[in-house]
């Protein structure tokens, strides 16, 4: 590494340390676990994610995709359970990138994928909004998004949360009017600005807002006992832990992706990425820490700021560290308000509405799974609303698949030719008979499927039942000619 790339990569890591700092600290009070633990997480994200080979320009660590999913397993299972979770999912992951099964992960419907994204950040911004106001938000997404406006009327009617209130919305007015200031202005990253801002105002003013509760490191990490490791026998413990591979691989390798798409060096190994993640993760459920993903701010930022090297990466692992246990303190001046305005304003930027506004003329489909899986997790849970969006992606791929065509041939002398074309499942059988049964009895009539790529055994039996009963007394039997090699057709 020559010294010019070691400037830049320098300068990119102080640029993504301002950036996951309150990032993290936001994720990690939003998941109802202390603050110092988003910083563990990102620490590890840094130090040994960041050293090991995958993608060399994103950066890990607490993910707001993931802040529901700690939140929902936390009040099932309490704080000392997360390090299970978290290392089991972590092992999961070193055994799928052992498999090669990263790149199966590129397969998965990006339409469930930005569902689910959408589904997490409606349910981030109807909780954050009452830690806005510095109220306790009720559980599940329906009740949470049911409560707002009582919440809204009880902020108007309380003098202390309408102070926290203005804080947090002047938190997100900072985060989206930062990016319109000139170049020079924006050297300071917007989150850190504007936590910047709102910690500077409540002090300023003395506002009667609630603050972050600061245990320090030691007292933060509570590694999990090895008796607890004992629930994972249980079946909700499987399920989640299964859901937090799937999000936690999905969104890393898809934020992979995005972040190939910024720059021209090394392209993503997905499968060894998956095993930096599994250590990673197998890390941080050790320490009890919060689950990690890439996570395309931070990623963006780096390669924005001019890094090179996965250097950059590994020194704001360093920033972080040092400033958890040098300055630890510094974070009890901030208002949870401020927090709660950059999660709102980040689950804002988690629904697609892009995207979906662009599929919408020609892919309604993949538009209408995109709005289920999210609906689906506001409405249920994080782990049935994907379970329900991959299941009619792939209902919907078996559809588009099972294209069949009937060319009905009637040269008004000799036989009735039905040329069928395409692929012949159980999903199309309703058209294909009603093509067939329309035909005359009273004519000889012959079936051709060498067009066909595929015949299932529901097709089969059905045309064989067809042939047989069709044909009316003195007339020759249907004839059912050059039936496909592939498939179950024989």
């Amino acid at each position: 590494m020559d010294s010019f790339d070691l400037r830049r990569d320098f300068t990119a890591s102080l640029v993504v340390f301002l950036v996951a700092l309150p990032l993290c600290v936001g994720v990690a009070v939003a998941s109802g676990v202390p603050a110092e633990l988003g910083l563990v997480t990102g620490i590890v994200g840094g130090l040994l994610t960041g050293l090991l080979p995958g993608s060399s320009l994103q950066v890990s660590g607490p993910a707001a995709g993931l802040t529901v999913l700690v939140y929902e397993a936390i009040q099932e299972y309490g704080l000392p359970l997360l390090g299970v979770i978290v290392l089991a999912a972590g092992l999961l992951q070193l055994l799928m990138g052992a498999l090669r099964l990263g790149r199966w992960f590129r397969a998965i419907s990006v339409a469930v994928v930005e569902g689910m994204l959408a589904g997490i950040g409606l349910v981030l911004i109807a909780g954050q909004l009452y830690s806005m106001a510095d109220a306790k938000a009720p559980s599940g997404g329906p009740a949470k998004i049911a409560g707002l406006p009582d919440m809204l009327f009880d902020t108007a009617r309380s003098g202390s949360a309408q102070a926290a209130f203005a804080l947090g919305a002047g938190t997100i007015a900072v985060l989206v009017l930062w990016k319109k200031l000139p170049t020079r202005a924006r050297v300071v990253p917007a989150p850190l600005a504007a936590v910047a801002l709102a910690t500077s105002a409540s002090m300023l003013f003395r506002l009667p807002v609630a603050k972050i509760e600061v245990q320090g490191l030691q007292g933060a990490i509570q590694p999990p006992d090895v008796g607890d490791f004992g629930q994972l026998a249980g079946v909700g413990l499987i399920g989640t832990v299964l859901a937090f591979t799937l999000i936690a691989s999905a969104e890393s390798l898809f934020s992979a992706a995005a972040v190939d798409r910024l720059h021209d060096g090394q392209r993503t190994d997905y499968d060894k990425e998956l095993m930096a993640q599994g250590a990673g993760n197998t890390l941080c459920g050790a320490l009890g820490a919060l689950p990690m993903t890439a996570v395309i701010v931070r990623s963006a930022a780096n390669v924005q700021a001019g890094a090179r090297t996965k250097a950059s990466r590994v020194l704001h692992g360093v920033w972080l560290l040092l400033f958890a246990a040098l300055l630890p303190a510094a974070l009890g001046v901030i208002p949870l308000a401020a927090l709660a305005g950059v999660l709102v304003h980040a689950g804002c930027k988690l629904i697609p509405v892009a995207a979906l506004r662009q599929l919408w003329p020609g892919h309604r489909g993949e538009a209408l799974i995109l709005v289920v899986t999210a609906v689906a997790i506001v409405a249920v849970s994080m782990f049935e609303g994907v379970l329900i969006g991959l299941a009619l992606a792939v209902a919907k791929t078996a559809w588009d698949t099972s294209h069949v065509r009937v060319d009905v041939i009637d040269k008004g002398a000799g036989p009735i030719q039905a040329h069928l074309s395409g692929n012949a499942t159980f999903l199309r059988l309703p058209k294909i008979l009603d093509a067939l049964e329309a035909l005359p009895q009273n004519r000889p009539i012959e079936v051709h499927m060498s067009g066909l790529r595929h015949l299932d055994h529901a097709c089969r039996t059905s045309l064989e039942n067809w042939a047989a009963r069709h044909s009316a007394e003195g007339v020759e039997p249907v004839r059912v000619n050059a039936r496909p090699e592939s498939g179950p057709a024989g």
